[in-house]
């Protein structure tokens, strides 16, 4: 479904990327690990097509997609939940939902699509008058997560979904994004809390100064003596 080919990628002169290489294919969860700054997010943002590769290409459902506009590619069923949540605070649980959803197939089927995340997430549709901005970190998460779903995507990528989240919140929304899966959406995830993420991985991709250094299985990489060192403090 997305294949990455050799991408480098800058901020100004500073290279960021460097001839990175992975796919994911429909129907699998693919996590990619590493520190901080180790490039994740960057190529999550190259995806999405915030940012343009300097060298490579990036083909998704058989389409190269790096000279494609962001709004174009939520069209085509690539969707992004970014980091720190970016919810519309002055507006309602609704309102930010229905931002998910505002052309095409996924505007005909809002309601339906709707119902399908306050079944997901019964909170929010407790919440859906409230202003977002007034919910907390956890329900804001979902909101976020909502939102992408409302597209109706083929592949949502997640953008460190657990971050700033008490452990019994991050177990719930590991939980959430297996259903998201078992619903037929593909998933690509950056996440720092690596056991997590393997755990729910069906391969996984570690990232290290803006290489990919290690891939595999995720629990396979759970027992990796690398991963385990540098990634699990065992």
């Amino acid at each position: 479904m997305l294949e990455i080919s050799n991408i480098d990628v800058f901020y100004g002169d500073v290279q960021v990327i460097r001839d990175v290489a992975f796919e994911v294919k429909k129907g699998e969860v693919v996590a990619l690990i590493g520190a901080n700054g180790a490039g994740k997010s960057t190529t999550l943002k190259t995806i999405s097509g915030i940012l343009r590769p300097r060298k490579g290409e990036i083909v998704f459902d058989g389409v190269p997609i790096t000279k494609i506009e962001p709004y174009k590619l939520i069209e085509k069923g690539l969707a992004l939940c970014p980091e720190a949540r970016r919810l519309f605070v002055e507006m309602t649980v609704d309102e930010n939902l229905d931002m998910g959803s505002l052309k095409g197939e996924a505007k005909k089927q809002r309601e339906k699509t709707r119902e399908m995340i306050f079944e997901f997430f019964p909170r929010l549709k407790e919440r859906r008058r409230q202003l977002a901005g007034t919910l907390s970190g956890g329900e804001q998460q979902m909101v976020a997560i909502g939102r992408g779903l409302m597209s109706l995507p083929k592949l949502l990528m997640f953008d460190e979904p657990s971050l700033g989240l008490a452990p019994i919140l991050v177990r719930e929304i590991f939980d959430i994004i297996k259903k998201i899966r078992e619903e037929g959406t593909t998933v690509l995830i950056v996440e720092q809390n690596t056991k997590q993420s393997l755990s729910i991985a069906d391969r996984a991709y570690v990232m290290e100064t803006g290489k990919i250094v290690l891939q595999g299985p995720g629990r396979a990489l759970l027992n990796d003596e690398h991963v385990k060192k540098a990634y699990l403090g065992v």
